[in-house]
Order: C-alpha cells, then sequence, then structure tokens
C-alpha cells in the first residue's frame, strides 16, 4: 500500500479552509494552520458577510466558478444544518456603459444559473424603495445572495475537525528546502516544525511577505472600508425580505446586503482604497468615506437618508494586478502550491476553489492558464 501522502495548507481563510477540507476528503493527512483563527478580524474572508454572484463580464471562468459554488455552498448547508448562504437573489443597476453586463448574459444562460433582464421602468415599479434615477436596465440574478462570512470560516474548520483534520493556531513560514528544492517543513511561531509530502499556502495578503521572490507585490492590500446603517424600526422595506443584495455599477460600483442577519444595511464602495499593513494597520473608518457612504445612501435608497450608522468595519481586499486569482506551484519547489489574489470576489468561489486545488495538489494537473504565474512573466515583476 502506499503512504498516506501529508499535505500542510497554511491559512484557514475562504481559500485555505476549503482547501484542506478537500485535501481531507481525498484521504490525505491534513494539517491547518492559521495565525489568528478562521474568519478572524485581520482576515480578508472575516467580516460579516460576502456577496455570492455570478455576472463577471467576459470572464466565464468565474462565472463557471460561482455555479459550482452554489452546489457546494448548498450541499453543506444540508451538509451541516447551517444556513450560510441566503438566497435572496443579487440586483444589478445598470447605468452608462453596460459592455460588462451584457457579455455576462450568455456565460450565465451557459452556466444554467437562472436571471431577469429588468428594464428601468420594471425595476423601480418592483423596487420602489430604490431610486432608479439614471438605472437603464437591470439584471436580476435569482441564485444569488450573501453568505455569512466568519460563520463559514468557522463552520469549515468545525467540518474539518470532525472528518479527521488536524489544526494548529500559528503562524507559519517556508521552513527548510531538501536538496532539489522541494520544501521539507514549515517552521511555526512557537519554534517547531511540521513535516509534510505538500504544502499550501493560502494565506492572503500576507503571501508576498512569505514568498517576496515569486509573488511580491503581485498580491497587494488594500484597505477597505464597510459601513452598516439603521433602517427605522418596523420599516420591512429594507430587509432581505424585500430587497436583494444590489450591485450599482455606475460610474463606480458600490454594493451593499439589507437585513444581514440584523447587522444592519450594509454599503461598500468597491473601489480600490489605498496600500494597507492587515498585521499592523489601524481599522478606524474614516470620515470622509463614511460622508461618501451617507451621500450615497441618501440618493439610492431615499427612505434611509439619516439613517445612523449602527457598526463600520475596515477590511482588506488583496487582488493581483489582472485580478485573476493566483493557483500555481511555486517555480521552484515543486511540492509548494501558492493560493491568493482573491479578496474583494473569492470568497463566494471557495468552495469551489479548494475543490480544484485539492484535484491539483494530489493528482499533479496544472491550473487553468488564467490562474498561473506565468501569465506574469512579460508583465509586472514580483516587487515592482
Amino acid at each position: 500500500m502506499s503512504k498516506q501522502r501529508h499535505v500542510v495548507v497554511v491559512g484557514a481563510g475562504a481559500f485555505g479552509g476549503w482547501t484542506a477540507l478537500h485535501v481531507l476528503r481525498r484521504r490525505a493527512r491534513v494539517t491547518l494552520v492559521d495565525a489568528w483563527g478562521p474568519g478572524n478580524s485581520r482576515a480578508s474572508s472575516g467580516g460579516e458577510t460576502r456577496v455570492i454572484r455570478a455576472t463577471y463580464g467576459p470572464r466565464a471562468i468565474y462565472t463557471h466558478l460561482t455555479a459550482r459554488a452554489l452546489e457546494l455552498w448548498k450541499e453543506h448547508d444540508r451538509r451541516w444544518h447551517r444556513k450560510l448562504y441566503h438566497a435572496i437573489g443579487v440586483l444589478w443597476l445598470v447605468e452608462g456603459d453596460d459592455a460588462y453586463e451584457k457579455a455576462a448574459l450568455p456565460l450565465l444562460k451557459d452556466a444554467g444559473l437562472p436571471f431577469e433582464e429588468l428594464s428601468g421602468p420594471e425595476t423601480a415599479r418592483r423596487y420602489p424603495q430604490i431610486n432608479c434615477e439614471r438605472v437603464r436596465w437591470a439584471i436580476f440574478e435569482k441564485d444569488g445572495g450573501y453568505l455569512t462570512a466568519r460563520s463559514a470560516c468557522a463552520a469549515v474548520l468545525e467540518g474539518f475537525l470532525a472528518e479527521g483534520g488536524a489544526y494548529r493556531q500559528l503562524a507559519a513560514e517556508p521552513g527548510a528546502r531538501l536538496p532539489g528544492g522541494e520544501l521539507r517543513d514549515v517552521k511555526l511561531s512557537d519554534d517547531t516544525t511540521i513535516a509534510a509530502d505538500a504544502f499550501v499556502f493560502a494565506c492572503g495578503p500576507w503571501l508576498g511577505r512569505l514568498f517576496p521572490d515569486v509573488i511580491g507585490d503581485r498580491v497587494r492590500a488594500t484597505r477597505q472600508e464597510v459601513f452598516f446603517f439603521g433602517t427605522p424600526p418596523g420599516d420591512q422595506r429594507f430587509t432581505e425580505q424585500a430587497l436583494p443584495v444590489w450591485a450599482d455599477h455606475g460610474a463606480g460600483f458600490v454594493y451593499g446586503i439589507p437585513g444581514n442577519e440584523w447587522r444592519g444595511f450594509k454599503v461598500a464602495d468597491d473601489t480600490r482604497g489605498p496600500a494597507f499593513d492587515p498585521t499592523t494597520g489601524e481599522r478606524l473608518p474614516t470620515p470622509e468615506r463614511l460622508k461618501a457612504a451617507r451621500e450615497y445612501l441618501a440618493f439610492r435608497f431615499p427612505g434611509l437618508k439619516g439613517a445612523p450608522l449602527v457598526e463600520a468595519r475596515v477590511c482588506q481586499y488583496e487582488n493581483s494586478p489582472d485580478e485573476h486569482f493566483i493557483i500555481d506551484r511555486h517555480p521552484a519547489a515543486p511540492n509548494v502550491w501558492l493560493v491568493g489574489g482573491g479578496s474583494g470576489h473569492g470568497f463566494k468561489h471557495g468552495p469551489a476553489v479548494g475543490e480544484l486545488v485539492a484535484k491539483l495538489v494530489l493528482t499533479g494537473e496544472v491550473a487553468p492558464p488564467e490562474f498561473r504565474l506565468s501569465r506574469f512573466d512579460a508583465g509586472v515583476r514580483p516587487g515592482g
């Protein structure tokens, strides 16, 4: 009989947690390591909620990944008797240039994902609480919605442990190399090491710091601010029973989630913020971003003009320069896989990405070309 392979996964967020679970289900021995725990306040996978949507303009790979992820989210809600996926729909409000949305329509159809096209007047009639001024048309994704992010990360860890995985809450970094370049072990913050046959580093905004020669600034952390506003008492117009998740694709890209399991009416600007250190950065919202969020809310949802701020959060995105994921072997260490560049759109794909990475690690297959490091060969260099 062949020896059972041991795989170490560093990072218990959306990509790492699901990867560890899927590798375990392929009969490997798995140790999952995270510095502060799944869904912690520094993690890109932390926070109350994340959107799940399949509209990705012409980028078909993400529409199809979302379709698979939806299947897996539904399956695990049933398996774990948890409600992590909230199917309240996603409404795309289209104002000006609609090339992105138009390109998405045939891909949604091809992936078998149900959607509606609504005219501006139809959108206004269906959702009178939305000011549809300048809205030309809309896409309503019926299977879209939101995911409870922090809870989902914890649920994945619980499932992983229940199925026999091992977890260590310690910081980790690459350890010693073998003569052929393969990694022998990871060094933990308690000065111990863990040896393994293969390693997956899915450590979000810290990926470039751990691998400056290969990743460097190819994964950039940016500071993002999210606001939750209080709705009037007893007013049902702004609950998730009356409104879907909305994505306002006009001059910029602002999105939000009603309800959030009673956390408030979420408003966030997808525009990339300034560079941010996820380890030492202070997470206090700025008056300027709060003012902008209030002004947007007053325009698009007039019934919430003057609504009180009930909660705010500073998190980070960590994206690659072309905003594609990075899923590939380390070019000098063939038993090391680097997985990152996922936020702010990777959380929804976690189950499908984990399934893909587990297959790649254990079969030796190559990643889809969109995710390979070789795409950078003629472009951005590490650290530049």
